[in-house]
């Protein structure tokens, strides 16, 4: 296993507090998507959201678990994580979880070896092609972004606990390897950025929907409107990685000098705005770290857990 520098430790830790933040900014648009002309005109203003504290949701919970085996092991201990996943749901569901997590989780809490047949299980024997392994990973790949084969692997490892379908684990691989590219981008002339990042991630993304959608992404303008851009990748209103991980990856390559400009990118696509936030916060986080924000989001943002700070 590759051993993690300082720099890709600490670009871990960043990409979870910017996934955390994409999280729970994203959540403000999406309790208004049902009132879309109201979210859009709000966001072209660039007019933040004022309640507090943001809360994040599950897919912070579950970055969080991510990080920890990260943090203790150095890699993905799969029914380690599953019993992680399992216990935090206990602890706060809460948070927004799927509907196929709410019946896997509380199973894994109890017999956490059971991901390798119970995931398998989940939507009729197809597993889940969501969201849920997209976008929690973006740590991960920060963590091995000195070796991108590894982090496609760990990526691999680390989707399967829950994604059992082909589509499910692509988009972790994808959302991996554009963070720990991002994440290179922390030493001078390291990584590559807008399209030059897309089509990396493409060839590194196993073959199929996801794939596809990010090399479509790759040929998109940085230029399109946020809301065409969504229109044609797809905004996340689907609920699956492949309707989610190329937009979210298309605002992140082209803002990973601006935290808050890819947020704001982002949740101008509307949909699944917290999952959307959430993959973009935590590939640009990978290389920005925590800066260019106002200070005004880290305060409304729910904290962290203490144990975060001191990994």
């Amino acid at each position: 296993m590759t051993t993690t520098t300082a720099t890709a430790r600490q670009a871990a830790r960043d990409a979870l507090e910017g996934l955390a933040l994409g999280d729970a900014f994203g959540e403000r648009w999406f309790k208004l998507f049902r009132a879309p002309a109201e979210a859009i005109e709000q966001i072209r203003a660039r007019r933040t959201p004022e309640e507090s504290p943001w809360h994040w949701t599950d897919d912070t919970a579950m970055a969080l678990c991510v990080y920890r085996t990260l943090l203790d092991r150095g890699g993905v201990d799969r029914t380690r994580l599953a019993a992680t996943f399992g216990a935090t749901f206990l602890a706060d569901p809460a948070r927004g979880y799927g509907y196929g997590m709410t019946r896997l989780l509380p199973v894994l809490a109890e017999h956490p070896q059971r991901w390798e047949t119970d995931t398998r299980e989940l939507f009729e024997g197809q597993g889940s092609l969501g969201n849920g392994a997209a976008m929690r990973v973006a740590p991960l790949g920060a963590w091995f972004a000195g070796d991108l084969d590894e982090a496609a692997e760990q990526a691999v490892h680390s989707a399967e606990v829950t994604h059992a379908h082909p589509e499910g684990v692509a988009g972790a691989v994808a959302v991996a390897v554009a963070a720990a590219l991002a994440a290179r981008g922390r030493t001078a002339g390291g990584g590559p950025a807008g399209a030059e990042l897309l089509r990396e991630v493409a060839a590194r993304t196993p073959d199929g929907a996801i794939r596809a959608g990010v090399r479509a992404a790759a040929e998109l303008s940085p230029d399109t409107e946020p809301w065409r851009a969504a229109d044609l990748l797809g905004s996340g209103q689907r609920i699956r990685a492949s309707d989610t991980v190329p937009f979210a990856l298309w605002s992140a390559a082209h803002h990973l000098d601006s935290l808050a400009d890819a947020l704001w990118t982002t949740a101008e696509g509307l949909g699944d705005t917290d999952t959307t936030c959430a993959i973009t916060g935590g590939v640009v986080a990978a290389r920005t770290g925590p800066s260019g924000v106002p200070a005004a989001w880290w305060e409304r943002r729910e904290a962290l857990p203490a144990w975060v700070a001191e990994g």
